[in-house]
């Protein structure tokens, strides 16, 4: 994947926003059990013989690369920003099931700082479809024509965290190993700061990961969950984690150690739509 990670990191000249009019699949992709298990552990799930959803998302991602990197796509990962992701698990599926993963863009649409893409995967095992998920990126480097949409952002209020996580310096490299997510925005300091971070930041992927991981037991094997990504999370840093019970959900926030900052808004619903 590297290799498309840095095509897909070149400035692409031209006026005109455009994506690739088409879908790139993976057939019969067989798990990598040890790879898996590392994944497990940086991401705190327990090890077991069905598969956490945001592990199929991280299977996918070397096919947004792929995508993002092709000649027809004028969005380049340069200033693209992971801002939201929809994942619906249809039914728990196992780490010995062969996967067809797919994945295409679409709905290029205004933003008013750039435009916004949909990257949108989808997992069959044995012609059924068992996993989708959209992620929706920002681009700051290219614009559409048209007023640009408004966006529903998971309510938050501010409250003491029932919990807190220490994430150590370390940790975007450890989940680089795992999830094979080459930006280096996550494991250099220098990376970090040509993209105006002082210190490198956890992948927004991993706090996603994590988020799901606290709710192990409390969601059946098919759910849909709905993630904003408000904020980055400088390393090494202590933030807090809340989850509250609704009458149709699990909200989650990840937020500063006070409680007072969000930096991660999550929705998960039992049931597949």
């Amino acid at each position: 994947m590297g290799a498309a990670f840095a095509r897909a990191l070149i400035p692409r000249r031209g006026d005109t926003a455009r994506i690739p009019d088409r879908a790139v699949t993976i057939h019969g992709h067989r798990q990598d059990l040890a790879r898996l298990a590392e994944y497990s552990r940086v991401c705190e799930f327990t090890l077991r013989h069905s598969v956490p959803a945001t592990w199929i998302h991280v299977l996918t991602f070397p096919l947004h690369v792929h995508l993002l990197s092709d000649a027809e796509s004028s969005v380049p990962l340069v200033g693209a920003v992971h801002v939201s992701n929809d994942m619906t698990m249809h039914r728990a599926v196992g780490a010995d099931e062969a996967l067809d993963l797919t994945v295409h863009l679409e709905n290029l649409r205004p933003h008013r700082r750039g435009a916004l893409v949909d990257l949108v995967g989808q997992a069959h095992a044995d012609g059924e479809l068992v996993w989708d998920g959209v992620s929706t990126y920002l681009s700051s480097s290219v614009s559409v024509p048209g007023d640009p949409e408004g966006r529903d952002r998971t309510p938050f209020e501010a409250g003491t965290p029932h919990g807190l996580w220490r994430l150590p310096a370390d940790l975007g490299r450890r989940y680089r190993r795992a999830s094979k997510d080459p930006n280096p925005i996550h494991t250099s300091r220098l990376a970090a700061k040509a993209f105006g971070f002082p210190r490198p930041i956890i992948h927004g992927m991993w706090t996603h990961a994590r988020a799901l991981a606290a709710l192990e037991g409390r969601l059946a094997d098919a759910f849909s969950v709905h993630v904003d990504f408000v904020k980055p999370i400088l390393l090494p840093r202590t933030v807090g984690f809340t989850s509250t019970a609704t009458e149709r959900s699990l909200d989650v926030a990840v937020t500063s150690r006070d409680g007072a900052t969000p930096f991660l808004l999550m929705r998960a619903k039992d049931g597949s739509p």
